[in-house]
């Protein structure tokens, strides 16, 4: 699985901070939520940590879902 890119965040004035995924809005925390998600951007991988944050990371069923009947086009 290839690893998240093109994720970035902007911590505001008031203390929320704002992820965009390819400069659009993929999620806004504020409080203790923004503080956590702040504390493990710094102790991690940023990218990967905005992808979990987000929920915008593949989940391993690309292959699956791209075989089924509905799918299919």
């Amino acid at each position: 699985m290839p690893r998240p890119q093109g994720f970035s965040y902007t911590r505001r004035a008031d203390g929320t901070v704002v992820i965009t995924h390819l400069s659009r809005n993929a999620g806004t925390l504020r409080g203790g939520r923004a503080e956590q998600f702040l504390a493990e951007v710094e102790s991690g991988d940023a990218q990967l940590v905005m992808a979990r944050w987000t929920g915008a990371y593949k989940h391993g069923n690309e292959r699956i879902a791209r075989n089924h009947p509905r799918s299919r086009r």
